[in-house]
C-alpha cells in the first residue's frame, strides 16, 4: 500500500499503454488518477451511475510526471483528499509502481466540485459526506 492513502487501486501496465517513446504514455496517467478517485467516490458512499441531482463533477486535473513507466509491470494508483470547501474538495493523486510503493513515478491532483445537475450550478458538499471523506482521510 501506499502510506498515507487509505484508497489504493492496484492496476496492471498493459502493452496498448505505452507510447512510441517506449514507455507509458502521458494521458494513462490521468486515466489511473481516475480510476483511483472512483474507488475514493465509492467509499464514501459517492455514487456515479448517473449525473442527475447534486453530484461530483471534475473541475480540474493536473499531473507531475517523476519517472517513465514501461510494459509490463503492475502500477498502484491512490487517492485522497486534502481540503474540503463549501461546494469544492481536493483529491490529491499518487502512482507508484507496485514493487517501490515508497517511490512515486507521478503525483497529481483534482479539484471536484459539487453540481446541481437539475440546475446548472454549484452545491454545497453535504455535510454527511464530509464527515465521511473526514473519517476515510483522517482529516481534522
Amino acid at each position: 500500500m501506499i502510506e498515507g492513502f487509505a484508497v489504493v487501486e492496484h492496476l496492471p501496465v498493459l502493452w496498448g499503454d505505452m507510447d512510441a517513446f517506449g514507455h507509458v504514455n502521458n494521458t494513462r496517467f490521468i486515466r489511473w488518477f481516475e480510476t483511483a478517485r472512483i474507488a475514493h467516490f465509492a467509499r464514501v458512499g459517492i455514487t456515479t451511475e448517473q449525473a442527475v441531482g447534486v453530484a461530483p463533477i471534475l473541475a480540474h486535473v493536473s499531473c507531475d510526471f517523476i519517472a517513465p513507466v514501461e510494459f509490463p509491470g503492475e502500477v498502484l494508483a491512490g487517492a485522497r483528499v486534502t481540503h474540503i470547501g463549501r461546494t469544492s474538495f481536493h483529491h490529491e493523486y499518487v502512482v507508484t509502481l507496485a514493487e517501490s510503493p515508497d517511490r512515486p513515478v507521478a503525483r497529481g491532483m483534482g479539484v471536484i466540485v459539487m453540481y446541481d445537475y437539475d440546475t446548472g450550478q454549484k452545491a454545497p458538499v453535504p455535510d454527511d459526506l464530509k464527515q465521511r471523506i473526514r473519517d476515510l482521510d483522517n482529516l481534522g
